[in-house]
């Protein structure tokens, strides 16, 4: 049973008091001494559900007080007298892990003598081992690493009775599902399981049910989301429309746009015209066969794609981060695929555009859509647009195929260490890496792109010689 807790605002679920909460005196007297004096709104809403000992699924943002909502459950289920690891965090990178640590040790300063170790990538193991030797009540760390040390039979979760995932969406991002599942599946079966995602793609709902027992689910509604997506609509005579989206796109200079055409014919040709005008582009159509499209999303999401030119059809069940403009080359006689098309944009705490090109013949169109949104549409001329810098439009990225993947055992953290460790990139340089059954995609900085693709050839990836190719 899955309850979604809405706060008609945030400030009807914040503001009430910690003492309203079933816990220790000492753990009062530390919230107090730490200044916590109400909760926030993922606070009230999640601590009951949580100390009360259930799964819970959580949708909260970085900086709204996840880490406390998380913390003060497991602190309260640990035996400090038993020196086993008895929660475990996840967290998508090594910066989050040492915060989370932090956060923890102020929150568990009253109890008697708490360990919690950190264990990620990028430390050398054998510091990590014998503090693991030495006994430990919590770790937080990422994916890989973890996997590291109990596939080494260094970690030892028999005891574990809490286990969290922060950041989950994140973690989905970066490429580590297996990894989380290959964890979740070796913990013990009765324990509480906290997932925290600042999103909620399909994907979360996926890993969710492999590993959740009748989770509750706690959303708190944004408020003024709409504020989030800027919504313009720009006169167009019908010969002039895919001529006027490299206008867009050259004045607006999003890094990620989403451009959506009513027909596969439209796509191929707005293909032709953004190539024509040095602009990279990829299309989406129901004609692709799986791998070719996973490819094409692979560089889309991993940002070394400047515009994806879909369908409605072809973009269906896309939820891609960090998306900055979504383009309406045609207006869709829809308005409900209107909304749901510009919604792609302005997730979480980013800001978005949402252009659409219109002809006389879509007046209607855009008529129906501001009845139904209850908004006053915002008319621009294509002459107020202008080139900002004479500068191509390039992706940040290039994406980098490896021959080889989970059927190799290649795992994300190979492919980082492999280029932060001997190949001497940092980990800025790299981007998100996407591992399937034979491939293995990552992306880098373009500037590095060429010496990437070198040092890869000629290094070696878990031990082994890969191929590599720029995409």
């Amino acid at each position: 049973m899955t309850d979604i807790i809405q706060p008609s605002s945030p400030a009807s679920a914040a503001g009430r008091s910690f003492n309203e909460l079933p816990l220790s005196p000492g753990m009062l007297a530390t919230l107090l001494q730490l200044g916590y004096l109400t909760m926030t709104p993922i606070q009230a809403a999640s601590l009951p559900i949580a100390l009360a000992g259930h799964d819970l699924i959580a949708q909260a943002k970085t900086g709204s007080g996840k880490t406390a909502a998380f913390a003060l459950p497991l602190l309260t289920r640990l035996n400090p007298r038993r020196f086993a690891v008895q929660a475990m965090v996840l967290c998508p990178t090594r910066e989050l892990a040492d915060q989370v640590t932090q956060e923890i040790r102020r929150l568990a300063r009253s109890a008697d003598n708490i360990k919690i170790l950190t264990l990620c990538g990028g430390s050398t193991m054998r510091p990590q081992i014998a503090s693991l030797e030495h006994g430990a009540h919590i770790v937080v760390g990422t994916p890989g690493r973890i996997m590291d040390h109990m596939e080494r039979g260094t970690l030892n979760l028999d005891a574990l009775n809490t286990l969290v995932l922060d950041e989950a969406d994140r973690m989905l991002d970066m490429g580590f599902v297996d990894d989380i599942a290959y964890v979740a599946k070796r913990c013990p079966a009765e324990r509480q399981t906290l997932l925290f995602s600042a999103t909620y793609p399909e994907g979360i709902a996926r890993l969710a049910r492999q590993f959740m027992r009748a989770p509750q689910e706690v959303k708190l509604l944004e408020q003024h989301e709409e504020s989030k997506i800027r919504q313009r609509f720009y006169k167009v005579e019908d010969g002039d429309r895919l001529q006027a989206v490299g206008l867009l796109l050259k004045h607006y200079r999003p890094v990620s746009t989403l451009a959506f055409c009513n027909t596969k014919q439209q796509c191929r040709s707005l293909l032709e015209v953004l190539h024509a005008q040095g602009i990279k582009a990829l299309t989406l159509n129901g004609d692709m066969e799986q791998r070719e499209r996973d490819q094409v999303l692979i560089q889309f999401a991993n940002r070394s794609c400047s515009v994806l030119v879909a369908t409605d059809v072809a973009a269906r069940g896309l939820d891609i981060a960090q998306l900055e403009a979504v383009i309406n080359v045609d207006v869709t006689p829809d308005p409900e695929v209107h909304i749901h098309r510009i919604g792609r944009t302005g997730r979480a705490d980013e800001n978005g555009w949402a252009l659409s090109l219109c002809s006389t013949g879509e007046r209607n169109r855009v008529i129906g859509i501001a009845k139904m949104m209850r908004i006053e549409p915002e008319w621009h001329e294509l002459g107020e647009l202008q080139s900002a810098n004479e500068a191509p439009l390039v992706p940040p990225m290039v994406t980098l195929l490896i021959l080889g993947g989970r059927k190799e055992k290649i795992r994300p953290g190979d492919v980082l260490g492999a280029l932060t460790g001997e190949a001497g990139f940092t980990r800025e340089q790299v981007g998100k890496i996407t591992v399937t059954d034979q491939s293995t995609y990552v992306a880098v900085a373009r500037n590095i792109a060429h010496e990437a693709v070198r040092k890869l050839s000629a290094g070696k990836v878990k031990g082994k010689t890969v191929k590599v190719r720029a995409l």
